[in-house]
């Protein structure tokens, strides 16, 4: 398995452009499916998850082209709504694939999907906003079959704001016959973004961004070109990367909006960050000061995918700080991890109490998800001597060569490929 080896104690400094959304893409991939003909879509990262999600597009019969950022799909072949297990199990936004291919096959044939085991993530609310929207649904074992003649709009209210749910119940219901109103709907950019691409298509979608989605189903969508959002996970992390080590970075194809909550903490801080447009300027030349209390929660407040990257800063800022997960109870993974590189992090129940010490030291280290791999990658450039981050497949997942990202910011680190033993 790649590895990923870091000389640490270098501060980041120059200028980096950041990548296309992956919770943007793997939506807008699937919703796709929707409309038959060729479709262009602009600025979509190279990732292991893109990669899967094109490989059940290519399974499902449609033609698909990776090429520098630009995906183009032909979904007029598309021929089968049945998604390979073996494809469902190595990526969870495959679920995203339900509402598309009922709303264009009459049928959905999927299996309990994979990705990282951050905690327990059920697809109830995605099967019952389908069920409300006139699909029968059968689980027999691992598979999950959905059927509907004719989905019809309806009121659905979601007792949690699940992306998930929300976007697969927005793509079913673009060709539903009449209006369905989703409440207490999740308000992420990724799902502003897919309400751009499906109306671009000819959809007729309100109000992603609010808690109250309304979507008036239309009988046809039509191919079109669109370009994803940048991805504010990735800039958020190059952010806290700059501040961890005391670096100077400038990113450049953000949207400050959408990272105003880590913006807020970091300022908290004492890290310097300027913004004027797209481009967000971040700088740290002294130890960061503990923030007090940080609670994940739903957008727009503070991330749970920035949660373990934060945590690296806080490590090395003056003071305590308290980090408290309420999203995925299976997301302190990493703490065991930062332990071994020297930092004093206690946990009780979902919260972690972060004492700030003088330095981390380099050690041998694993990924256990996707986030918890990049924080992994940030203490080890903040750290003193060499760090290997091991299960780095987990950070392929959402980091379009991490490695060759922080090297242009000057960092020392690269990717171990082992030697294959062909005795």
């Amino acid at each position: 398995m790649d590895k990923l080896v870091i000389e640490g104690g270098k501060p980041l400094s120059g200028t980096i452009v950041i990548q296309g959304a992956k919770n943007a893409a793997l939506p807008i991939l699937a919703a796709s499916l929707l409309a038959e003909g060729t479709i262009t879509i602009d600025h979509v990262p190279n990732l292991l998850d893109i990669d899967v999600m094109l490989n059940i597009l290519r399974e499902l019969g449609c033609r698909a082209e990776h090429k520098e950022g630009t995906v183009v799909l032909d979904t007029e072949t598309a021929h089968t709504s049945h998604v390979p297990e073996p494809l469902m199990r190595q990526m969870r936004s495959s679920i995203f694939l339900m509402g598309p291919l009922l709303a264009r096959f009459g049928e959905a044939q999927v299996y309990q999907p994979g990705g990282c085991a951050i905690g327990e993530r059920k697809i109830d609310l995605h099967l019952e906003g389908l069920q409300a929207l006139g699909a029968e649904i059968e689980e027999l074992g691992n598979r999950i079959i959905c059927r509907a003649d004719k989905l019809k709009g309806a009121d659905i209210h979601l007792s949690f704001p699940s992306v998930g749910a929300t976007e697969n119940i927005m793509m079913a219901a673009a060709l539903a016959e009449g209006r369905t109103t989703i409440s207490n709907a999740a308000r992420e950019p990724e799902i502003q973004d897919l309400q751009g691409f499906l109306n671009a298509m000819g959809a007729k979608i309100m109000g992603a961004g609010t808690d109250t989605i309304t979507i008036d189903g239309v009988q046809s969508l039509t191919p079109c070109r669109y370009q994803v959002i940048p991805d504010r996970i990735v800039a958020g992390t190059i952010m806290v990367a700059a501040a961890a080590t005391r670096g100077q970075v400038t990113l450049q194809n953000t949207r400050p909006a959408h990272l105003s909550s880590l913006i807020h903490v970091m300022r908290r801080a004492g890290v310097q960050i300027a913004i004027d447009g797209d481009i967000i300027k971040v700088g740290s030349a002294a130890r960061a000061k503990a923030v007090e209390r940080i609670v994940t929660s739903p957008y727009p407040a503070f991330p749970t995918d920035l949660q373990s990257q934060v945590m690296v800063m806080l490590t090395l800022a003056d003071g305590v700080s308290i980090m408290k997960e309420t999203i995925f109870e299976g997301r302190l993974k990493h703490v065991d991890e930062l332990t071994r590189m020297g930092a004093d992090i206690r946990v009780d129940m979902n919260a972690a109490i972060i004492r700030g010490v003088p330095r981390l030291y380099g050690a041998t280290v694993e990924a256990t998800d996707l986030r918890a791999g990049a924080a992994l990658v940030i203490a080890g450039l903040a750290a003193q001597g060499k760090t290997v981050v091991e299960q780095i497949h987990h950070i392929d997942r959402g980091y379009d060569r991490i490695e060759t990202m922080l090297s242009r910011l000057g960092a020392r680190i690269s990717r171990y490929l082992p030697v294959p033993n062909n005795q």
